[in-house]
């Protein structure tokens, strides 16, 4: 694109932001992690988050017959349809400027959105996903389940295929070359539509729940929502905490939530100063150096997570207890604990880009061919900044991170309790406190140290 770039730089807040120096507050931090994981020690000895999803209370009946209605839904559909349809009219007739709203729809609307959206409503991108309409509505021409394919799904899939396509878009979103120009995001998406639809076909809708990366990503997310689906289908209200201890391991499941996790922090680290003059003068190409520095960050993230949980399920001599059956399963068992962390990083790292981009992106929105016409009468906007501070992004960033660290501490002790002999539960979470510190330490010195 010409003209002026896509906003690519998620925070506001720096170290002179801060009420305390940024030493102190890595201390302070780890500090509040190791006195949690001592009181849970002493205070919570029996588990108590409802793992089945079994519990709950249910939504008022006029509410649940609403969400449940299949005119509701369709109209949700609709919405997601004609919304794509919008889009489409930018990404493939709008003007290769900064005026386009493609890039921030993509990056801003749709990715950074996701987040809060999904964190208050649950896996909303499940229902509007227009590619999955567009699959129905051509099963329903041709008389066909949506749900039946040509071929099975292989029992063993799981949601490795989204990790593979989640990779795919960071990558894009980070490290690809002109990646906020329309013929780049215009081949990606083509890509992304046809390895959807054509696996759809394939193996029916369930491939959606598989594989695309924004449904994987909402509903990962959208575990922690106050709303949910009981084990019998029936619409509660929930503690949140108990909505992600029912994520069951499977897999590829571990592989979604390191690349979430690592793709975050290398975004932080993309934009230190020390990395920026790396890349400036090692001689390589910047899509080269980046490619490898996503790989080598999610790899290390990875790494560690193998490594605790690994050490955690010999130290509580997994292999004796018969709710984990062996050791190399407990990596799936205690991923749902990861999820609160990166969504807290998310939420620090991109808060200030979907508040700022996102009014910016919502006024061209309005207008997407650039003619000068205002449907939606918000092409007169200017971006309100009252809601991004300096000190109120540091401190917004600050509260994320070590509350994603501790809600993932809180998890993985009871998930502990329920996979561990009780005499070896607590010294068995000793490995996953170790990777709690590693993982706020890393994070905070990321995000803020730049």
């Amino acid at each position: 694109m010409t003209g002026a770039p896509v906003v690519l730089a998620h925070g506001v807040g720096g170290r002179q932001d801060l009420p305390i120096t940024l030493p102190q507050l890595v201390v302070a931090a780890a500090l509040t992690l190791v006195v949690t994981f001592l009181a849970l020690g002493l205070l919570w000895r029996e588990p108590r988050l409802d793992r089945d999803a079994s519990g709950g209370r249910p939504v008022p009946r006029r509410l649940a017959l609403l969400v449940d209605a299949p005119a509701f839904r369709w109209g949700l559909r609709g919405i997601g349809l004609l919304a794509a349809g919008w889009f489409c009219l930018g990404l493939l007739a709008g003007p290769d400027t900064a005026d386009n709203p493609t890039a921030g729809a993509l990056y801003v609307l749709l990715w950074v959105g996701l987040v809060p959206v999904s964190l208050l409503l649950g896996p909303v991108w499940r229902t509007v996903n227009p590619l999955r309409t567009v699959h129905a509505l051509a099963a329903l021409a041709i008389r066909r389940d949506p749900e039946r394919g040509v071929r099975e799904l292989p029992a063993g899939l799981g949601i490795w295929p989204a990790a593979v396509t989640l990779f795919g878009f960071v990558w894009l979103e980070l490290v690809a070359p002109n990646r906020a120009t329309l013929p780049v995001i215009t081949a990606w998406l083509a890509g992304y539509a046809v390895v959807m639809l054509a696996g759809a076909a394939l193996f029916g809708a369930g491939w959606f729940d598989r594989a695309d990366p924004f449904e994987t990503y909402s509903g990962l997310v959208g575990h922690l929502a106050p709303i949910g689906r009981a084990a019998d289908g029936v619409l509660v209200w929930r503690n949140p905490l108990d909505g992600i201890a029912g994520l069951r391991p499977r897999p590829g499941l571990v592989a979604v939530v390191v690349v979430l996790l690592g793709s975050t922090m290398f975004d932080s680290l993309s934009n230190a100063p020390a990395w920026l003059r790396f890349s400036q003068q090692n001689g390589l190409p910047p899509a080269v150096t980046g490619s490898v520095g996503l790989i080598l960050v999610i790899a290390t993230v990875a790494a560690a997570y193998l490594a605790a949980t690994g050490s955690a399920a010999r130290i509580g001599r997994a292999s004796a207890a018969p709710r984990i059956g062996r050791a190399s399963a407990a990596p799936g068992e205690l991923a749902h604990s990861i999820v609160p962390i990166a969504a807290g990083y998310l939420v620090a790292h991109y808060y200030s880009l979907l508040i700022l981009e996102g009014q910016r992106t919502i006024a061209l929105l309005s207008d997407p061919l650039d003619t000068g016409a205002n449907w939606f009468g918000t092409a007169d906007w200017q971006p309100h900044t009252g809601l991004v501070t300096p000190s109120g992004v540091a401190s917004l960033q600050l509260t994320v991170i070590i509350l994603g660290h501790l809600l993932g501490t809180l998890l993985a002790h009871d998930r502990a309790l329920y996979l561990f002999p009780r005499a070896r539960a607590v010294a068995g979470q000793l490995p996953l406190l170790a990777l709690m510190v590693a993982y706020t330490v890393a994070g905070l010195l990321l995000l803020y140290a730049g």
